[in-house]
């Protein structure tokens, strides 16, 4: 469909395709064989031989491999078996001894996470790519906008005034947790996957750790304290840190694509020709890549939630719950590569109307300034009398269709607890933000 481009990306497609599934097989496979031969449990020339095969770029060879796997899968139960008999075939014809050493001592499970995780960690070397430069046009963008004034909402009704900055900050702490939250992933969830039959690596004996040991140093891969068969934290944290990347990918969507608006109108996607019309109105300027990204962030929490419930294993190997994870994961990790893509694409090119931010904190005539006026007079009345005094001058002054800066300078009863020179004060934009210029230098100082 092609409609699909919006979900995925060209990098994303060629890191989870196919030819890319089986050369991570391979690789599996070569250090697997080097990684026994040198500690002596089979021989190191049957090892060369099984290497080179796996590691050639034999491409006739590796797209009948390929279609081998796609016809006998559905009789085998998972790709790797028609992969091993396809592997062992290949050797034979080389070396008949060779072959009887292809996959010694591993198991089906091993070969397809491990070339699983060699596929995450790349992907997750791009989200990070990705994710930096996320945080450095939001922070540049925060940094931009630090005192640019404009109105805060809540309920989706106009608030108080806040910064253009203060609101990017807010986004931009989201993604600097999330870099830190990655940093552990990479160093705690990039798992080697070798246990055999039931985990113990009861073939291998002795020599099981030294194994292990040797081809996570050749994968550059961590080894976990044991088998994971059947335990899968890390896959699953894996995919709840996605789940809410495209949480945080999707709200930044959402307050883009209300902010533009036609009654708000105060940011703006990047002017494209060509983007962001309609089939039928031709004076519409749609958020194409903010409805994209909140489309992604739309779509992640039930793959989570597959994920989530995909993790509860059965005994020492899972009879379909291992299975389930396998396309789920890859659609997670595609849809996450392209709501960063989209993300930079609309950040990097974001039009901001100041003028427009300013004149939208008149719409109220005054009333988000309601607060101000109750805070200063709060000690001379009290705060619920203050409280209850504003509220009263709002709706006169809303029945009288003025503004509440000046129904209150031209009333008489409460000229005895506050000055003119106060109300003015109450109204300066400046005076109502609070500390938001605070918090963006505190986001700011963490990427820093």
């Amino acid at each position: 469909m092609l409609a699909n481009r919006i979900f995925t990306t060209p990098f994303a497609e060629t890191l989870f395709s196919a030819e890319t599934e089986l050369q991570n097989m391979l690789r599996f496979e070569a250090m697997l064989a080097l990684s026994e031969a040198k500690i002596g449990l089979i021989p190191m020339s049957a090892a060369k031989i099984i290497e080179t095969i796996c590691l050639q770029k034999d491409v006739i060879w590796q797209t009948e491999m390929i279609q081998l796997i796609e016809n006998q899968t559905l009789l085998a139960g998972n790709p790797a078996i028609p992969f091993v008999k396809g592997l062992i075939q290949k050797v034979k014809s080389i070396d008949a001894e060779a072959a009887k050493y292809v996959h010694f001592g591993a198991t089906s499970q091993d070969v397809i996470d491990t070339a699983l995780v060699l596929q995450l960690k790349v992907a997750l070397t791009q989200i990070e790519i990705d994710l930096k430069k996320l945080q450095s046009v939001l922070s540049e963008l925060a940094r931009k906008h630090q005192n640019t004034i404009m109105m805060g909402r809540t309920l989706l009704q106009q608030a108080r005034p806040i910064t253009f900055g203060y609101k990017v900050a807010v986004w931009l702490s989201g993604i600097n947790d999330l870099l830190n939250q990655l940093n552990y992933l990479k160093n705690n969830t990039l798992y080697l996957q070798l246990g055999g039959a039931v985990g113990t690596l009861a073939v291998l004996g002795e020599h099981g750790m030294g194994v292990l040991k040797s081809m996570s140093i050749q994968l550059d891969l961590k080894n976990a304290p044991i088998t994971w068969h059947t335990q899968r934290n890390n896959l699953v944290l894996l995919a709840t840190f996605l789940g809410i990347l495209n949480t945080n990918l999707g709200t930044i969507g959402k307050n883009i694509s209300l902010l533009m608006q036609n009654e708000i109108g105060e940011v703006f996607e990047g002017a494209v020709a060509g983007k962001g019309g309609s089939s039928a109105m031709p004076h519409k300027r749609n958020p194409v890549t903010s409805v994209f990204m909140l489309s992604i962030a739309q779509r992640t929490p039930a793959l989570v939630s597959t994920m989530l419930s995909s993790a509860l294993h059965t005994h020492e190997r899972a009879a379909g719950e291992w299975h389930s994870e396998w396309a789920v994961l890859k659609e997670l990790v595609k849809l996450s590569m392209s709501n960063l893509h989209h993300a930079n694409d609309l950040i990097s090119h974001l039009e901001v109307d100041e003028a427009r931010m300013l004149q939208n904190l008149e719409w109220t005539k005054g009333l988000i300034f309601a607060e101000d006026i109750t805070a200063a007079l709060a000690p001379k009345m009290g705060k619920d009398v203050a409280h209850a005094f504003v509220e009263k001058a709002c709706k006169r002054a809303t029945h009288q269709q003025i503004h509440l800066k000046k129904y209150l300078l031209e009333a008489t009863d409460i000229e005895n607890y506050i000055s003119k020179e106060v109300i003015n004060q109450c109204f300066n934009p400046k005076n109502a933000i609070g500390l938001s210029s605070v918090f963006v230098d505190h986001v700011l100082s963490e990427f820093n």
